[in-house]
């Protein structure tokens, strides 16, 4: 065994790992990227970065929401049934999982850059070739591929994440949620533009704008100095963090750069660990509900704005009184958006930051499963109320709320999850929950674009049920992290820590 470290260091990363000391020859100075991170602090090029990676936001939300604006229009020109339309957001949810898996091994093989700049190649390259689809079969296989390259998004966040100070993670990560808004509304204010003058072919192109622009000022942003540090590359993670320094105008610590020890790392087996074996199953249920309770809010608000009692619905009738055109009283096939329409779905959008004041407060004051399980509470009941709306004001309303909620238990899980789990199991604790959240968002077409055309209520009810399990869940959960130091390994009461180095606690 390694000889015992002379002192531990704990970092808090998107991949930590816990870190040994070595001890340095003849006295000689060193650092470590963590300590250089924390050294050159936030300047220049971290705004940079965060503008460029942070876009990448907007790129992913107006390809993900794209099918909630489009489904109208393919609808009617291939005379698509509800369940037809439904498969084409799964495939995309089913396209981003699998290639999620695929990308995140590449990426810790050949690097976050290379497979970021990957990713939005394949994306914008199908995308294109998804506007020229001649039939619904292509369609569908075509928008899979995008799901596939649009999951490739994330390494944008992890390179982010690993060149931020640990101090200014905690605010400059939840301001990512700007970027998803402003791509949601960029393109749903598209879509009320090109829709109904050149056609969904041409929103489609248009979308694959700002990903295409992207691609060229990648080359400001250089590979992660922590990636190149695990994979022995010294000479290019120096190079990197002299170059923020040079950035940012601020000295590199002193000494010589050297590549840390690292721990074990967390296997799936440590998830259902006694310890964590309850928490690891009610995390999984809520972010699965979380997702189901997301999308199908969004493809319901699509839903409900599309339908109306003409065409079958079971829903109240809402009179879309900003237009009167003759696509307004075509056939059930052709029951396109209006300027009323499309401003509702603005509107909702909106609502995704609205309770993020509350929300912050709520966390840090009530902890972190009281707020969750309050909110995920709110959600069901609102579910419930969609359907006594008897206007278009009251509809607009409702969805507001709702699309307020879900994001706020977006944002609550996600903070819970990281803080549960020890650093050596963290990461895989957030990927294993992260492929449930597919899953949820996989099968939540099937209920907001067929069920709720059958039974308006019956959809209503599953979706308030679902939401009533997490918030139970949540409730129950066995640990609360608020005001609770991070932890580096698994420990039990009367047993060693299951580490290969000295056990200590993150704070």
């Amino acid at each position: 065994m390694a000889t015992a470290p002379k002192e531990a260091e704990n970092t808090i990363g998107l991949e930590e790992i816990h870190m040994e000391r070595q001890e340095s020859p003849k006295g000689q100075k060193t650092f470590t990227v963590e300590e250089a991170v924390e050294t050159i602090g936030f300047g220049r090029f971290h705004i940079l970065l965060f503008l460029i990676m942070g876009s990448t936001g907007v790129a992913e939300a107006m390809e993900i929401m794209l099918i909630a604006v489009v489904s109208p229009l393919i609808r009617c020109e291939w005379q698509l049934q509800d369940w037809q339309v439904a498969l084409v957001t799964t495939m995309v949810f089913f396209g981003y999982m699998v290639f999620s898996i695929v990308l995140g091994l590449l990426a810790d093989r050949y690097g976050r850059w290379k497979i970021l700049l990957l990713s939005f190649l394949w994306g914008a390259y199908f995308s294109l070739l998804t506007s020229f689809a001649p039939s619904y079969i292509w369609f569908v296989f075509l928008r899979a591929m995008v799901g596939g390259g649009v999951s490739g998004h994330a390494q944008g966040l992890i390179i982010k994440t690993e060149f931020l100070p640990t101090k200014y993670r905690g605010y400059m990560l939840p301001l990512s949620q700007v970027f998803w808004l402003a791509g949601s509304m960029l393109i749903i204010g598209l879509a009320s533009v090109v829709n109904p003058t050149i056609g969904w072919r041409w929103l489609i192109r248009i979308a694959s704008i700002p990903g295409i622009l992207l691609i060229l000022v990648f080359k400001f942003i250089p590979e992660s100095a922590r990636y190149n540090i695990s994979m022995g590359n010294v000479a290019a993670a120096l190079a990197t963090l002299q170059r923020i320094a040079k950035m940012n105008g601020v000295a590199m610590p002193e000494g010589v750069l050297r590549e840390p020890a690292k721990e074990r790392r967390g296997r799936f087996k440590d998830l259902i660990h006694p310890k964590y074996l309850r928490t690891t199953l009610q995390i999984w249920i809520i972010w699965l509900g979380i997702a189901f309770a997301y999308y199908g809010v969004i493809l319901a608000s699509a839903e409900l704005l599309e339908r109306d009692l003409v065409c079958g619905s079971s829903a109240p009738p809402v009179q879309d009184s900003g237009d009167d055109s003759e696509e307004s009283r075509s056939p059930c096939h052709c029951c396109l958006f209006g300027p009323a329409a499309y401003q509702t779905m603005i509107i909702s959008t909106v609502g995704e930051i609205a309770l993020n004041p509350l929300n912050i407060v709520g966390i840090n004051f009530l902890g972190r499963r009281l707020s969750l399980s309050i909110t995920m509470g709110c959600t069901a009941l609102f579910f419930l109320l969609l359907n006594s709306y008897t206007s278009s004001a009251g509809m607009t309303g409702f969805l507001f709320m709702l699309r307020a909620l879900v994001s706020a238990n977006f944002n609550t899980i996600y903070i819970y999850t990281a803080e549960v789990y020890p650093t050596t199991m963290r990461a895989l604790g957030m990927g294993t929950s992260g492929s449930l959240c597919r899953v949820g968002a996989m099968v939540a077409p099937f209920i907001s674009q067929v069920l709720m055309n059958a039974s308006f209520l019956g959809a209503l009810c599953l979706f308030s049920s679902v939401c009533a399990v997490c918030a139970i869940s949540a409730f129950t959960l066995p640990i609360e992290t608020k005001g609770r130091a991070l932890q580096v390994c698994i420990t039990t009461t009367g047993a060693p820590a299951k580490c290969y180095s000295k056990c200590s606690l993150e704070t």
